[in-house]
């Protein structure tokens, strides 16, 4: 028997986990890294765009005759994809468009597969417990056009759950609980370790909730409105031998954790995720672009050795840059640093010094910044866990003399 949960609140019909349409946004990062502007190559694929907050209510403890399961630490007994089919995996935490803070979820690539072929399964006996019919979302991108495709969440035992995203075609028995398209809905569908639940072209999203993992947040008051963000972790840590091996084996990068991480924050210096004061943290102030005040300065998913500069509002809208120099790291900016200037510039990923085209399986990534500055940052850490921060878009830091009277407080 299944440990259950109900989900408390409706999802916004049209604010939905969303990515445009792959096969136009395949041909568009292409055609990125061959254009002489740096500013516009870059970053990895935008094939999800940030998650639908959800409320969800705690688990009913089992009834007193049933008896708990064994809670064995490698639960998940079947691989989520057929890795045959697949290009890579790309790790958890990165960074790219709406996407502002680290992603909690990975990714299952085949860029410029047009066929729904790529098969999905459950990775363990569970229970469907909730499904979204994906509908519009625009994002920042107004010109973005709507998907047909579905998100799942699977509840296993031990208080694990998997989550599938962007399913472009659902098996047929699965198919007859699905909801209408834009529309979301509880359902109560058992499956099986190895059952088919559909298949997908190009990308889809994984990740794994765990209720009996928590991540230690310098201020955990800033994500209650995403409950399960601080129960995820690196997804292949769930697989026996020698599936383990094998899903590392697909991931783009090298570093430890190989599926990626969400935790990147140092107490008392600069690194990590930040939010602008009185905006209530991840939850922001609306729906429609709630990292609007999201900031983030991290190392790379994939190059752990590269800065990015991650934020939600920039020219109207969120990105990503590398600063220049690649330095001064984050983790070195302390209260006695005083401020920091950084000048945002464009980044793409190379392999042996060729930009890489996001096809295939490529090992040791590395990112190389442009020349192309397209604004400043100016930084300081006024308290260990204040950040004062303005941005001059447009200029370079010889434009640039310092803090004005328009910078702005975030916090953890």
């Amino acid at each position: 028997m299944f440990m259950k949960k109900e989900v408390l609140a409706i999802v916004l019909c049209f604010f939905i986990i969303g990515c445009a349409e792959q096969a136009v946004e395949s041909e568009e990062i292409q055609n990125q890294q061959q254009e002489a502007d740096p500013s516009e190559e870059a970053q990895l694929p935008e094939e999800s765009l940030p998650e639908p907050i959800v409320e969800i209510q705690e688990r009913e403890p089992l009834p007193e005759e049933t008896e708990q399961p064994s809670c064995d630490h490698y639960l998940l007994s079947n691989l989520p994809v057929n890795l045959d089919t697949i290009d890579h995996i790309e790790p958890m935490g990165s960074l790219h468009g709406e996407h502002v803070t680290p992603i909690d979820h990975q990714y299952f690539h085949k860029f410029g597969n047009t066929v729904a072929n790529i098969e999905l399964f459950s990775p363990a006996d569970g229970t469907i417990t909730s499904m979204q019919h994906m509908g519009s979302f625009q994002g920042d991108d107004k010109n973005r056009e709507p998907m047909d495709d579905y998100r799942l969440v699977i509840e296993h035992d031990c208080g694990l759950s998997t989550i599938f995203i962007h399913i472009d075609k659902l098996s047929d028995r699965i198919k007859e609980v699905a909801p209408e398209f834009g529309k979301y809905k509880p359902v109560n569908l058992d499956v099986k370790a190895g059952e088919l639940l559909g298949w997908f072209d190009e990308s889809s999203d994984f990740n794994v909730v765990d209720q009996n993992f928590q991540i230690q947040w310098i201020n955990p008051a800033s994500y209650t409105s995403d409950q399960n963000r601080g129960h995820i972790q690196d997804p292949f840590l769930n697989f026996p031998e020698p599936l383990k091996s094998a899903l590392i084996d697909k991931s783009l990068r090298t570093a430890k954790p190989e599926g990626g991480t969400l935790d990147n924050d140092i107490d008392g210096t600069l690194q990590g995720v930040w939010f602008k004061e009185g905006t209530n943290g991840y939850g922001g102030i609306s729906q429609e672009r709630y990292w609007a005040d999201h900031l983030a300065i991290v190392p790379d998913s994939i190059d752990t050795e590269h800065i990015l500069f991650s934020v939600g509002t920039f020219e109207g809208r969120a990105q990503q840059f590398g600063v220049k120099g690649n330095a001064p790291h984050p983790a070195d900016v302390t209260v006695d640093s005083g401020a920091v200037e950084y000048e945002l510039v464009g980044y793409g990923y190379y392999h042996n010094d060729q930009p890489w085209d996001f096809k295939g399986l490529t090992k040791d990534l590395k990112i190389k910044n442009n020349d192309d500055v397209r604004g400043v940052a100016v930084v300081q850490l006024v308290e260990g866990r204040k950040l004062k921060l303005e941005l001059f878009e447009g200029k370079t830091g010889s434009q640039v003399n310092g803090f004005t009277d328009k910078a702005a407080i975030y916090e953890r």
